[in-house]
């Protein structure tokens, strides 16, 4: 019984997926993804695209966390299905880019979003924030968890009301964007289609993140599967629905490019002052993705490094088990990456490379045997990874040939971790005291 003090529950777990995956990515790319595409059935079926694969990918996920158990997500996958090396490179992406580089882009969007108002909300504001999660999160789990929990609320509760409003309240057929002729069946061959489906996919980044920290849940056969699969499926329909929102009340030249697209539709839905106040839940929802990526990446961080000599001090934890030096490398590493370039390049090599690593971890599920599985015995649950890979190497492919310098800094990411891993590997162990 004691050990379930330690424990969280399913609702928590999702709280954690939902929190993870609504925030950055769906209330800032629809601005880079109309510059091309135009047409209201092309952008619902990036939405739902993006839904499907991430629905795919959890149901491979909810396999390998319950075969795999255990705090680590991908480490444990790929170290035991392929070999240490990839085991090594998943902690080492997901140490500077997958949990620390979205920490950075919510927290550039939330002072992008708060700069409606006169003061500073740029750099500094975001580095604040940051560093002030960070600090919430380092003292006990229960804290932890009523902090990301209560954010978590402001963030469900606020993207319900704005939803219904937002579909309840009558367009302007002067300002709206909604276009529903037959140029969608041109739209989805363009090239456009594919890269932007990377901007979809990274906004669905976090349908996984409950298998991060399997070792957390209680009763994690039952509760992970759960977590995994209702968050995915609550957050797909949200994204379809804020999607056709934006479009539906505000223009398409206002859109275009900008960052911002929630804000900008707000003001033409409730006007310059109402528009102010939605601005603020954006930025106050964003510090649940801020939580929940420094929540689990310190969990993956932190389980790793205790098996690699070179940052090994980062698996020690408080009083409380709580892994604080893991929190605060992630959020120092998140302030270091909002200096490496602008939003949208930072976007970019940050959704390539996750693009590729999840991928790689999506294919050790074909070597998951019947036997091994608790929830798809029949062989039709090949089609799930089968169809995930598939689409990422389409992604991946287009990614490349649209953006070639932001992929190339990924992929010099990548390098630098595989001369970690044989640096490390050259480290002596320490001689052992009789």
């Amino acid at each position: 019984m004691k050990d379930l003090k330690h424990k969280i529950g399913w609702k928590t777990a999702t709280a954690i997926v939902v929190s993870n995956m609504i925030g950055t990515g769906v209330f800032t790319t629809l601005g880079f993804q109309v510059v091309e595409l135009q047409n209201t059935v092309t952008i619902f079926l990036l939405w739902l695209i993006g839904g499907v694969l991430a629905l795919f990918g959890a149901f491979c996920y909810a396999e390998l966390g319950t075969f795999f158990k255990g705090n680590g997500g991908d480490y444990i996958y790929l170290s035991k299905t392929y070999h240490p090396i990839l085991g090594y490179l998943s902690s080492w992406i997901s140490l500077v880019i997958g949990f620390s580089s979205p920490v950075s882009l919510a927290a550039l969007a939330m002072a992008k979003y708060m700069s409606v108002f006169q003061g500073d909300f740029g750099t500094f504001f975001a580095i604040a924030v940051i560093l002030l999660v960070a600090l919430a999160l380092s003292f006990s789990l229960s804290l932890s968890g009523k902090f990301h929990n209560f954010f978590t609320f402001i963030k469900v509760s606020f993207v319900v009301v704005l939803i219904v409003i937002g579909v309840l309240l009558s367009q302007n057929p002067v300002h709206t964007s909604i276009n529903f002729n037959s140029s969608w069946e041109q739209e989805i061959l363009f090239s456009a289609f594919a890269t932007s489906l990377v901007f979809v996919t990274y906004a669905y980044t976090g349908w996984n993140s409950a298998s991060y920290i399997a070792g957390e849940i209680d009763k994690p056969q039952k509760n992970l599967p759960k977590s995994l699969i209702v968050g995915t499926v609550f957050v797909t329909f949200c994204y379809v629905f804020i999607n056709y929102i934006m479009l539906k009340h505000a223009p398409i030249e206002a859109l275009k490019g900008k960052e911002d697209v929630m804000g900008i539709a707000a003001n033409y839905m409730f006007g310059t002052t109402f528009g102010k106040i939605v601005n603020v839940f954006i930025a106050l929802q964003l510090v649940a993705t801020i939580s929940g990526y420094l929540w689990v990446g310190s969990r993956i961080t932190q389980a790793t490094a205790s098996e690699n000599k070179l940052w090994s001090f980062l698996a020690i934890k408080n009083k409380k088990n709580i892994p604080v030096r893991a929190i605060f490398a992630h959020a120092i590493i998140a302030i270091i990456i909002i200096s490496t370039g602008s939003f949208k390049q930072i976007f970019l090599y940050t959704a390539f490379v996750l693009q590729l690593l999840s991928t790689l971890a999506i294919s050790a599920a074909f070597f998951l045997k019947k036997s091994d599985r608790r929830l798809f015995k029949s062989n039709w649950f090949y089609l799930f990874p089968a169809v995930f890979v598939l689409f990422s190497f389409y992604i991946l492919y287009f990614t490349f040939i649209s953006n070639p310098k932001e992929s190339l800094v990924g992929l010099a990411i990548v390098l630098i971790g595989i001369i970690l891993y044989l640096f490390d590997k050259r480290i002596p162990k320490p001689i052992e005291e009789d």
